[in-house]
């Protein structure tokens, strides 16, 4: 059993004084009251691999007694002040469930105990005028101890001001006005687990690119690379637990790398990359079962939902149902098994590796104005002959699928323009917003022709039944029409997307 909650927090250094150095908070925005609580004693033994790949991506696991929450905490990183934190019960070894859920960071790899953290804490309850709890304040006496034989100790005090569920988070900035004018500062370091492993000299060294020039295409595109394959590595455990769009952002983030590895050839080598390219496709196929039925799903029943009673005739929202929940569970058990695949961790492994030993080639330590304006441009050009081409087509399938393949390349472009823009500015920029724009009105054009087919499929189920098909019906004409006004839309927002004008700062 495991529960989760979002925790937003920040740390700061306490002044000389402890407690008696802290302010009075009682006024500060809505805190009405100040009300103090403890002391408690806290026995934390924090695990990790042997080359700690879960501080390394910001996550923190420990198994911890005393206080509230005794128990196996999972902290991963959101965004800002903001960790996501999973819970499970007090056990000897590290849960299964929680195993699970940072494998994309170990890879398998052994979890061992690394550090062994205990703080005296004192806390301080913020509470608003009708008593409610805004935030607490925590002061902590930290000591901390390498678990390896002959590690080292060390000794720290720290202040955190913890926010309470659903509290805005900008009580935070005020809160902090007031410490800075006691002469309290943030902490240097995100957690204290970066703390005791850097004080204990327990902290593991991290790898660096080597062979990259800064500034270069080849930094550039690594730096690119690095951070979507990070995306990959965090949104796993979001994946696992089926949370609303997880699937839909690991996604994006496989289309991200493979655009990426396809547009920027000139700077790393396809001998390596293709395979990768390969390997990203593979699971974003995996995934996009899940995906396209969860797109479908939302996407037929708002449309059901927008009909008049008088025209919905027969079960129908209980048929859509009974599609979603069958069609639902056999796409998730299919992502799921793909995320327990050695494949799906070799892939992670390889991205992992072409970060620290890049394939570069000659072009890759050129200007970056030139080999990235290129790439930008060669994806232009295949757009504007996936369009050509589509223009051409018949009305019916053969346009349909041309302007799918637009579709695909729009995309292409957008992101090779989203690698680019750090280096080329403004131009990669606009270029990129104009692609987006023609991907998203394909995109519309695109689930509207799905939707038709799958209202198909209900409308033969449902009079293979018995029941009426009026409904399902009425839903196929009304994606028909939408699909329509799409490809009516299409001239102009294609014009300006091919405006020579966009492209000009990007010519040689």
């Amino acid at each position: 059993m495991t529960q989760s909650k979002r925790e937003t927090e920040r740390k700061y250094e306490p002044s000389p004084g402890g407690a008696a150095g802290l302010p009075d908070l009682t006024g500060v925005g809505p805190v009405a009251s100040v009300t103090a609580t403890g002391p408690e004693k806290l026995d934390a033994v924090y695990h990790d691999t042997e080359d700690q790949r879960l501080a390394g991506s910001s996550a923190t696991l420990r198994r911890r007694t005393g206080g509230p929450d005794a128990g196996w905490h999972l902290k991963l990183p959101l965004t800002g002040d903001t960790r996501e934190e999973v819970w499970a019960p007090l056990s000897d070894d590290v849960p299964e469930s929680l195993r699970e859920l940072v494998l994309s960071r170990t890879r398998g790899a052994e979890l061992r105990p690394v550090v062994r953290i205990r703080s005296a804490r004192t806390v301080r309850q913020l509470r608003d005028a009708e008593g409610g709890l805004l935030a607490e304040l925590s002061l902590d006496e930290v000591r901390a101890d390498a678990a390896a034989s002959g590690g080292g100790r060390a000794r720290w005090s720290e202040l955190e001001v913890e926010l309470a569920d659903g509290v805005h988070p900008g009580l935070l900035d005020v809160v902090e006005k007031k410490l800075r004018k006691k002469g309290i500062v943030r902490a240097d370091s995100p957690s204290k687990l970066a703390r005791a492993l850097r004080d204990t000299g327990a902290a593991v060294e991290r790898a660096h690119p080597s062979g990259v020039g800064a500034g270069s295409p080849g930094a550039y595109v690594l730096a690119y690379v690095d951070e979507q394959a990070g995306r990959l590595v965090s949104l796993d455990p979001a994946v696992r637990r089926d949370l609303p769009d997880a699937v839909h952002q690991m996604r994006v983030t496989c289309r991200r790398l493979r655009a990426c590895l396809r547009s920027y050839r000139s700077v790393l080598d396809r001998r390596v990359t293709d395979p990768l390219r390969a390997e990203l496709r593979w699971l974003s196929a995996e995934l996009g079962v899940a995906r396209d039925q969860e797109v479908l799903g939302e996407r037929i029943g708002a449309a059901l939902a927008e009909l008049p009673d008088d025209l919905v005739l027969g079960p129908v929202a209980a048929r859509l149902r009974v599609w979603e929940v069958s069609h639902g569970v056999e796409a998730r058990s299919r992502t799921r098994q793909a995320l327990a695949t050695p494949r799906y961790l070799r892939l992670l492994d390889a991205l992992d590796a072409l970060v620290r030993q890049p394939p570069l080639r000659a072009r890759a330590a050129g200007k970056p104005a030139r080999a990235m304006s290129r790439a930008v441009l060669k994806e232009y050009g295949r757009l504007a002959g996936r369009m050509e081409r589509a223009a051409a087509q018949p009305a019916g399938r053969p346009r349909e699928t041309g302007l799918h393949e637009a579709r695909k390349a729009a995309k292409k472009l957008r992101y090779a323009a989203e690698v680019a823009r750090p280096a080329l500015g403004k131009p990669a920029a606009r270029l990129g917003k104009h692609a987006k724009a023609v991907q998203q009105l394909l995109g519309e054009h695109q689930d509207a022709v799905v939707a038709q087919d799958t209202l198909r499929g209900l409308a033969v189920a449902a009079h293979g039944a018995g029941e009426s098909a009026f409904t399902w019906g009425l839903l196929h004409g009304r994606e028909g029409a939408g699909a329509e006004a799409r490809q009516r839309e299409l001239p102009e927002v294609w014009r300006a997307a091919s405006d020579p004008a966009l492209r000009a700062p990007l010519e040689p």
